[in-house]
């Protein structure tokens, strides 16, 4: 999976190699500048000649491989601080002011600021460079969303939402299509657009990591749409039950609005369960429902990628073949564990949701460790070029799809009964 050129992680490929070049290569320009041979005086001891002939280079490898293992340990490490600072912070503050607050916070948040805060030591110290091929963000981020698949069970959304399948077919292309328009008009990058528009429109982190796939984004970017998708969450899990018992909205329709907005399902069921019972049962079938249209919104993503973004000039048009080597296979790993986990929870029966909440609990590692090595390798210097646009793209793109979301939800779960 590592060798695929779709991933985010690829974008910078020129400069990883160069940064993580192994001990044996960076070597290699010093050996231009050492004598000729045959100009050398000849040793004294025949028997110096088989010693120093020893390449020193030998050694090399181990030492490669070493930083390599320095490299995943810092990620691990991290990633289990992480997983106990998720577990145990809400339980800290539970019963305080913040707990709903905590309880809401998602491993997102910890495990970048704890890559942020890692990468800022390594850097300092200066081994960052050197265990960086350590950091497998593409092999985690891949792995961990095959495994979000096996959480969503496709029988459930054909029988029970209707309505929310509905409401993602408007929703999510109105929005998508939207925060594409406005970023243009902003002159935000075309890899960072498709990321924003994805990440509000659909499912937030998730989709922008599909979406990071197909159109080869850097990490920083995926970074700074994950920093935002979390920091607009946040307060929703409050605002929007206050504005729903405002408006005197039913639960249904309280519940396919927080559904089709909040970006992040913890974020979802904490804001639903705020509500209601019968409010959180519809927001997550909502939520669920438009995780499913990630799949499609990554092959669109190839396609316009490949076909118009990034096609160079006068050159001959891609065929469906550049479209197959672009497109990230990761994707149909997704949709077929969601098949897989469908089918076997319909056999299985109730007996089956041990097994998936054990994938979830591995889905949920992987991506936290995904998300500590985005932290570990994320340049700020990167983004300072992208200023205050994206922030503005992704706010006006939330309040857009607070409006259409709320109108269609009123419309198609008016006299609901779940």
């Amino acid at each position: 999976m590592a060798a695929e050129p779709t991933s985010p992680a690829e974008a910078e490929g020129s400069e990883a190699t160069t940064a993580t070049a192994s001990p044996v290569e960076d070597a290699a320009p010093d050996a231009l500048d050492a004598p000729d041979a045959s100009t050398a005086p000849e040793s004294a001891d025949p028997t110096t000649d088989s010693t120093d002939s020893t390449p020193p280079e030998e050694d090399a490898p181990r030492s490669h491989w070493a930083l390599i293992g320095l490299g995943v340990l810092i990620v691990l490490v991290l990633g289990a601080i992480t997983r106990f600072l998720e577990q145990s912070v809400p339980e800290w503050a539970a019963d305080t002011s913040f707990g709903d607050f905590a309880a809401a916070v998602e491993y997102p948040v910890y495990a970048i600021i704890l890559g942020l805060l890692g990468g800022l030591v390594i850097s300092l110290t200066g081994i960052r460079d050197k265990v960086s091929d350590g950091f497998r963000t593409e092999f985690f981020i891949k792995t961990g969303l095959v495994l979000l698949g096996a959480s969503i069970n496709l029988s459930v959304i054909a029988r029970a939402a209707a309505p929310a399948i509905a409401q993602a077919l408007i929703v999510v292309p109105l929005v998508f299509f939207f925060t594409w328009w406005l970023a243009g008009r902003l002159g935000v990058d075309d890899k960072l657009r498709a990321l924003l528009s994805s990440a509000v429109s659909i499912c937030g982190v998730s989709a922008a990591i599909a979406a990071a796939g197909a159109v080869r984004a850097r990490k920083e970017q995926l970074a700074y749409t994950a920093s935002l998708v979390i920091l607009i969450a946040l307060p929703s899990i409050f605002l929007l039950p206050w504005l729903a018992g405002l408006l005197d909205l039913s639960a249904p329709v309280a519940g396919a609005w927080i559904g089709g907005n909040i970006d992040t399902t913890a974020a979802v069921a904490a804001a639903g369960a705020i509500v209601g019972e019968e409010a959180l049962q519809i927001a997550a079938v909502v939520k669920s429902t438009q995780n499913v249209l990630m799949g499609l919104v990554a092959v669109a993503l190839t396609a316009y990628f490949t076909f118009k973004v990034d096609r160079t000039p006068g050159a001959k048009r891609p065929g469906l073949g550049a479209v197959w080597t672009r497109f990230p296979k990761f994707v149909l790993g997704f949709i077929l564990a969601s098949v897989v986990a469908t089918w076997y929870l319909n056999s299985a029966g109730d007996a089956g949701k041990d097994t998936i909440a054990v994938v979830n609990d591995l889905r949920t590692w992987f991506l936290i460790l995904a998300f500590v090595s985005i932290g570990l390798e994320f340049r700020l210097t990167r983004l300072r070029e992208a200023g205050w646009r994206p922030i503005a793209v992704f706010t006006g793109a939330a309040v857009f799809n607070l409006i259409v979301a709320l109108i269609v939800a009123s419309i198609l779960f008016r006299g609901f009964v779940v």
